[in-house]
This record gives structure tokens, sequence and C-alpha cells, in this order.
């Protein structure tokens, strides 16, 4: 009885095995979904391409939906630093126009660097990187901070294996670059699809300036144009729709410079003393000011530019040759001047959502 009972019930395990194996075997054949990234429109004013001032091309790196939404959550990521607690966004706040208030950033282990952190403002039409041009893409630049030992102190073997293991990034790495195995150089390309979409062009001053919005800016505004485009020169390096003409220089801001700045890339002494021009978008929010962040404030770099100049620093601007000592403007001239860099400011742009942190 025994004998036949098993004879009867071994079938029906076998049927069961068999279903099951089939079973999986089907959930394993099931295709996952395509991959199929979205492109990204950049947004921008049709005044700026009116400029002759082109996008930078990234042929290797095209802005997708996913690629920019990837990128930016690893900009607000902590797993990148060391020891967790640290991500992009420690040194670039959306607040401070994505640069940082303090003089120099402090790394994981509160290690300090010798220059200040440079705004992350509409870095789609830059072509160089960093106070002293040492990069040439936002690929190239975005990778420094992770293994640079005064900043996240990390290497990129632990930043990748800690995003592999995550429940959530292979799924967005795959629906960005179509793999869910992960490397430093999709990490990369991510996090400068979302620096490229860091776009400013709505201040009062464009409104009044492209957009022939005359009350956009008052009188005294206007008279402190009329100081930065006259007297101050300041558009011999802060030109066009950018607000800089991303050449490097040096603006007698020392004597004898200490800092090799671009010299140190082309171990070429004529670049001695020289670094790039920022932007001036923004700059009302962007303080500390220069490349060592020695001005507190915009009117102590006002106060320098009128009396203050290094005239014998070698390698300075052909710019200050004319006024080797400073552009000596009166009080009402520093007022107006003043006043008139607050029209650079662009409210819409550190309080867009599309570039904070997701809560």
């Amino acid at each position: 009885m025994k004998l036949k009972k098993l004879y009867i019930i071994l079938p029906i395990i076998t049927a069961v095995l068999i279903d099951a194996s089939c079973r999986k075997e089907r959930t394993a054949s099931v295709p996952e979904a395509p991959y199929q990234p979205t492109a990204y429109l950049l947004q921008y004013p049709a005044f700026v391409d009116s400029q002759h001032v082109m996008v930078v091309d990234a042929p290797n790196n095209p802005l997708t939906v996913e690629g920019v939404a990837l990128g930016k959550k690893l900009f607000y990521e902590k797993m990148l630093s060391n020891n967790m607690s640290m991500s992009c966004n420690s040194c670039h706040k959306q607040e401070n126009a994505f640069s940082d208030p303090r003089r120099f950033s402090l790394g994981t282990d509160n290690a300090s660097g010798n220059r200040n952190a440079m705004a992350l403002v509409n870095l789609a039409w830059s072509k160089q990187f960093f106070w002293d041009g040492r990069r040439n893409s936002l690929e190239e630049q975005a990778h420094d901070p992770v293994t640079n030992p005064k900043e996240m102190e990390n290497s990129w073997p632990i930043v990748v294996q800690r995003l592999q293991n995550s429940s959530t990034y292979p799924d967005l790495f795959y629906k960005a670059f179509g793999s869910r195995t992960i490397d430093s150089i999709q990490v990369t390309r991510a996090l400068a699809q979302f620096e490229r979409t860091l776009v400013s062009y709505n201040s009062r001053f464009d409104r009044f300036y492209y957009r022939n919005i005359f009350s956009a800016i008052s009188k005294q505004e206007l008279a402190g144009f009329e100081v930065f485009a006259g007297l101050g020169r300041c558009t011999n390096c802060h030109a066009g729709v950018t607000i800089t003409d991303h050449s490097f220089r040096n603006n007698g801001l020392d004597a004898a410079p200490t800092d090799s700045g671009l010299a140190g890339i082309t171990r070429n002494p004529a670049d001695f003393g020289k670094f790039k021009v920022p932007t001036l978008r923004n700059i009302a929010l962007t303080a500390p000011y220069m490349h060592d962040g020695r001005f507190k404030t915009l009117e102590e770099v006002i106060d320098f530019y009128s009396d203050n100049l290094h005239g014998s620093s070698p390698n300075i601007d052909s710019t200050f040759h004319y006024s080797p000592t400073g552009f000596h403007f009166t009080a009402q001239q520093k007022a107006d001047l003043l006043a008139f860099l607050q029209t650079f400011t662009d409210s819409n742009f550190v309080s867009n959502p599309a570039f904070s942190e997701a809560k």
C-alpha cells in the first residue's frame, strides 16, 4: 500500500518541479524594458544664440532626461565622499549660485584648500574649468573632487562599489546609459549632464539689456552700468552674454603672486599669476571674491580696482596698463557700480526646484 502511494506521489512531485522550472525559465526570458533615453532640450533664451556664444558640444555625452535626473541625484549624493559626509552640494550651494560662502572649502577631514570654490553657472558655454584651467570638459572636472585628498578623499572603485550595491542606482544607470554595471565614466558623465542644465539668463540686467525693458533697472544702476562699461573697463574681461570672456588674466592682485595659477598647468612663465575670469552672473550671491577668496564683500572688490591695483605685478593684464594703481572711482561712482552689480542676480536660478535636492 505504501509503495502504491509512492508511485502516485512521485509523478506529482516531478510534475510540480518541471512546472516550477518552466515558470522560472519563462520569467528569466521575459525581456526588460528597452533602453530608450529621452533627449533633453537645454532651455535658454534666444538672445543667447543671437550673441554668437554657442553651447560647447559634448558628442560623447548628449543630454537626456534620464542622465540629467541621475546627475542631479549624484550631485547631492554623499556616498561619493570617503566617510559619506559630503556631496558636490557641500561646496556648491544653490542659494549661493552654486558657490561656497566659505573662503576655502573644507574636505571630509576638515582639510582646507587654497582656492575658493567657483560658482557653477552656464557651464555649457565653457571649455576650461577650475581657476587654473586644468580641465577641458565638465566630465573631467567632475572627476577630480572625489579623489582630491582635501575634498572628498575617496577612490573611484569604492564609489562605484557603493553605487553598485545600492537598491536604486543600477536601475537609474540603466535608464541613463543602458547598463546596470556602473563605472566612474558614467558617474562623471551624469554629473556633467546635470551641471550643463544650470542655466542662468533671467536677471534684471537681461531684461534691461537684451529684452529692452528699460524699467528693469534704476537710474542709479544705469549710472553704475556706465562706470562698468566706461571708466572701469570691466567689459574688457566681463563681456558678452556670459559676462566673462573665459580668458585667463592677471588682474594685479599682488605685486609678487604666490600662486602660479595657469602657469602651474602650462609651465609657461608668461602665464604666471593668471586665473580664469569668472562670470559676474549672480555675483552678489557668490562672496567671497577672487581665486583665493580674499575679499569678503563687493565693496572691497570695488575698492581694490579703484585704488589698490599692483601695476608692477608680472604679466598684469593690458587692461590695467593705463591705470596701474587703479581707476580711482569717486564715492558716488563706487555706490553706482555696487548698485549695478546687483542687477546680475537671477532669483529664479537660486530657487529653481529643478536644481534642488529632491525631498
